[in-house]
C-alpha cells in the first residue's frame, strides 16, 4: 500500500462514509437521537477529505493528517464492527440484513488498516527503491573513478 492508495481511499470513503450512514439510517431521520450517528459519520468523512485534500498540496505534512484521519476511522470502524458482530440477533436500521452490514463493516475496517499502514510508510522505504539506488549510485561513482583514471 502506498500513499497514493491511501489518499485515493480516503477520497472514497470520505464521500461514501456519510452518504451511506444517510441511506442507512433514512427510515430514523426524524428522530433526533440518530443525530449523534450520523454526525460522527459526517465528522470523519470531512476529516478525510480534508486530509487527502492537504496530502495532494504538501504531501510531507498532508501526510500526518491522513494517518491522523485513517487512525480515527480504524478506530470508530473497529467499535462499530464489534458493536455490530455482537448484536446480529438484533434489527439493523439498514434496508439490508445485520449480517451484511456486519460484512460491509469488517471489509472497510480491513480497507482502513490498509490506508492507515500505506500512510504511515516512508516514501523511499521500498525495498526495491533503496537496492536500486544503491547500486545505481555505486556503480556510477565506479563508472567516473575508471574514467578519471584512464584520464578521458
Amino acid at each position: 500500500m502506498s500513499i497514493a492508495f491511501s489518499r485515493r481511499l480516503a477520497l472514497i470513503f470520505g464521500i461514501l462514509l456519510p452518504l451511506a450512514e444517510l441511506v442507512r439510517r433514512s427510515g430514523q431521520l426524524g428522530s433526533a437521537a440518530v443525530i449523534p450517528h450520523l454526525l460522527d459519520d459526517f465528522l470523519l468523512g470531512g476529516s478525510l477529505l480534508y486530509a487527502a485534500a492537504l496530502c495532494r498540496r504538501d504531501p510531507r505534512r498532508g501526510r500526518l493528517y491522513l494517518a491522523a484521519a485513517w487512525g480515527a476511522a480504524c478506530g470508530m470502524g473497529y467499535n462499530s464492527f464489534m458493536w455490530q458482530l455482537l448484536t446480529l440477533d438484533q434489527p439493523d436500521p439498514a434496508p439490508i440484513s445485520s449480517a451484511a452490514v456486519a460484512a460491509v463493516k469488517g471489509i472497510g475496517l480491513l480497507l482502513c488498516l490498509a490506508a492507515l499502514l500505506g500512510c504511515l510508510r516512508e516514501p523511499d522505504a521500498a525495498p526495491h527503491r533503496q537496492k536500486k539506488a544503491r547500486y545505481g549510485s555505486g556503480l556510477n561513482l565506479i563508472s567516473l573513478r575508471r574514467i578519471e583514471e584512464t584520464g578521458l
